[in-house]
């Protein structure tokens, strides 16, 4: 814990310094991101030309009107340009919103409103969804900055930082203290507008222990976190936590391939890997062989469950296990299955792990506040009080989902997940609290039966939901995507259910299982139950 502490009190004080603390304390010389191209072509950042280039763009909000607090969007891939205004926005004391190159023009509106963005910065291939139109007003409350050829919309970036020099005045950096707000995420819930998330300067500590802790990057490390910045484990352990800790990151200016990944990782050594399962499953079911050499010291998996088939690849093509880690938005990773020396251990098949230094979690009964002990499934709540790196107190402007958030003596926060933990402190998570399938009193975690399908060797991915039943309130049934050239049959359906009989539970077995092409999921990765349960009944209305 002694970590900890130090940790908290640099990035917790009153005197701290974004800028200071992402850039400017590093050795000019030094490496901050290696960003690679489709073709394999790359560039390094250092932290020298990101000091330099940083403070310009700063100076050119301060032209623009934007005051410390005020809060800047950024609508780009992965690049050194973001890096440049990611740093320039927090050197002004500037509060940053991600959006997501996926989103349509309706959720970068609500987010762009919602978090009254005064500037938004945008690549020019993503400049037509800020079109007005449904989604936008002719005359939109916010500056556009425009990255690219084509700055016809708004202020060329490029221009900026030719036009203002990095002793400006205004180039200075903010000194906004550890708790004053550096992004603003909204929540990608299945349910519900998404929600603001404020995340404060000194949630830095938290994404440095768990750099060192959970993924165990080192300074001879060659790291590579595949996730889009876009969304929080992206931005906290791609962005941020690389930067304050002074560790190289690869941005891959690129789409996700099989064959593209397979050539990074190669190419470039990595050591240290860390994307979502969705990313390991592609490698595996792909007709990409994995090239010659590749020998991960660390792999890492978040976002979601692993399911056990990834780890008997992994070890054989990869050179390690990869280790399952938890978190959310609202505090980033806290449970995780950790890499560091002297936290490393063996964990039990199909847990994520126990909680990571700084942090207290436990699993409350349903229907009570209480810790429910071993073995008993029930709602992953976090120790407030016992987890000094715990940032998140609450929901921008929404009192009431933040109420739903922690208990009414303000003891827990409820993650909305469900899950075990045994006698020695390890968790098993189960599923979001609306995907638990209560069938005939007996409470089901779809993850459960979805790591049994997925180890039969035709099945690429598979979804386990609950279907109302009038005899048993809920039945299971599963959507399964097979791998390419197996045909669906009745005859496979009915192996499928024979595996989850003998290797889960005998009442468990899914009653119907659909052969789908492939799974809705959320842009980060994650299976959208809620789609399918929301397609099946839609389905047994009309049938």
């Amino acid at each position: 814990m002694d970590r900890v502490e130090e940790l908290l009190a640099r990035y917790g004080s009153p005197q701290a310094c974004a800028a200071e603390l992402l850039c400017d304390r590093h050795p000019a010389d030094h490496v901050a991101f290696t960003v690679v191209n489709a073709d394999l072509s790359a560039e390094d950042l250092t932290y020298g030309r990101l000091r330099r280039d940083s403070a310009r763009f700063a100076a050119a909000l301060a032209g623009l009107g934007v005051e410390p607090g005020d809060a800047v969007a950024t609508l780009m891939g992965k690049s050194a340009d973001l890096v440049v205004a990611l740093l320039g926005i927090w050197r002004r004391g500037a509060v940053h919103i991600p959006l997501f190159t996926a989103f349509a023009p309706s959720a970068i509106a609500l987010r762009l409103n919602a978090g009254e963005a005064k500037i938004v910065v945008s690549d020019a291939g993503q400049l037509h969804k800020l079109a007005p139109g449904e989604d936008f007003p002719a005359e939109a409350p916010w500056e556009t900055i425009v990255v690219g050829a084509d700055a016809a919309g708004g202020f060329s970036f490029h221009r900026l930082l030719e036009l203002y020099s990095d002793d400006d005045p205004a180039a200075a950096p903010a000194v906004m203290g550890g708790d004053a707000p550096l992004v603003q995420l909204f929540t990608s819930g299945t349910t519900g507008t998404p929600k603001g998330v404020p995340v404060p300067v000194k949630a830095l500590a938290s994404f440095q222990v768990y750099l060192e802790c959970g993924l165990d990057v080192r300074a001879d490390d060659v790291f590579w976190n595949a996730a889009d910045p876009g969304w929080a484990y992206g931005l906290y352990y791609g962005i941020l936590a690389p930067l304050v800790a002074g560790r190289r990151n690869l941005l891959l200016s690129a789409g996700f391939s099989p064959e593209l990944t397979w050539q990074v990782l190669q190419r470039f050594g990595v050591t240290n890997f860390t994307s979502a399962p969705t990313v390991y499953r592609s490698l595996r079911a792909s007709d990409v062989p994995a090239p010659e050499g590749i020998r991960l010291r660390r792999a890492s998996s978040a976002g979601e469950p692993l399911t056990p088939e990834v780890n008997a690849w992994s070890r054989e093509v990869l050179g390690t296990a990869v280790r399952d880690h938890y978190g959310q938005t609202e505090h980033g990773m806290v449970i995780v299955d950790a890499w560091a020396d002297g936290l490393r251990t063996e964990v039990p098949a199909g847990s994520m792990g126990r909680a990571l230094p700084g942090w207290s979690a436990e699993v409350l009964h349903d229907d009570r506040d209480e810790p429910a002990g071993p073995g008993v499934l029930g709602r992953v709540a976090l120790n407030v009080a016992e987890s000094p790196l715990m940032w998140f107190h609450g929901y921008v402007d929404a009192p009431e989902k933040t109420a739903e958030r922690f208990t009414a003596d303000g003891r827990w926060y409820l993650t909305g997940d469900s899950g075990t933990r045994d006698e020695d402190g390890f968790f098993r998570f189960s599923s979001r609290d609306d995907d638990v399938i209560i069938m005939a009193g007996y409470r089901i975690g779809p993850f459960d039966v979805e790591s049994v399908l997925v180890q039969h060797e035709s099945v690429a991915e598979a979804a386990a939901i609950g279907v109302p039943d009038q005899l048993r309130g809920e039945v299971l049934e599963a959507y399964v995507v097979l791998f390419p050239g197996v045909a669906e049959s009745d005859e496979l359906a009915e192996e499928l259910q024979h595996l989850v009989k003998t290797k889960f539970a005998a009442h468990a077995y899914p009653r119907t299982v659909h052969f789908v092409a492939d799974l809705p999921k959320t842009p980060s990765g994650k299976v959208q139950r809620f789609v399918l349960r929301r397609r099946r009944s839609s389905e047994m209305r009309t049938s």
